[in-house]
């Protein structure tokens, strides 16, 4: 099933400014693959799965996807501090503070019970000039989960699929 990504602004903090960034400025003409979490800083987030698609940007880049979005529920101060923090070079991290693009996507959750408000449930996404190629979504989504799944959405199982549709070029 294939749908297009919400139209949303976002609010990146660059060079000491606050710049508005469209889902078009980011996903026109491009195949890319999103990736949303609970929120910066926590453990599963900082220890596998935003080093994880760091590490192996690489092998997404050979398999001509044009950049790897970290979407989370958390401003543009925190994104930007985390992206410092984690050392990431290649990863576009991007602020959904007010959750709109988390919320058009289906994808919010409230973790009132871990004192975090709404976020995002964890998924990932190929996303082909805004449309949605294929979703990867962790099991069990509600709101107040006592767990924080993470295996449908590792940078390994998003590779696995899109060495699966690589074609093969024909020599002449």
């Amino acid at each position: 099933m294939t749908r297009t990504i919400p139209n949303v602004s976002f609010v990146f903090r660059e060079d000491g400014e606050f710049v508005h960034k469209t889902t078009n400025d980011l996903f026109a003409a491009k195949r890319v693959v999103i990736f949303s979490l609970p929120g910066a800083f926590t453990p599963t987030c900082s220890a596998y799965q935003l080093p994880g698609f760091e590490e192996m940007y690489e092998q997404f880049d050979s398999l001509g996807i044009d950049a790897i979005y970290c979407i989370s529920v958390n401003d543009a101060f925190v994104m930007n501090a985390w992206a410092k923090d984690q050392g990431i070079k290649n990863v576009q991290l991007i602020p959904d503070g007010n959750g709109s693009f988390t919320r058009l996507m289906g994808m919010e959750v409230t973790k009132l019970n871990l004192g975090f408000g709404s976020r995002s449930w964890r998924y990932a996404a190929v996303v082909d000039n805004g449309e949605i190629e294929k979703m990867f979504i962790e099991p069990g989504k509600c709101d107040d989960a006592l767990d924080d799944p993470y295996g449908e959405t590792t940078p390994e199982k998003v590779l696995e699929y899109l060495k699966s549709t690589v074609r093969e070029v024909a020599t002449v």
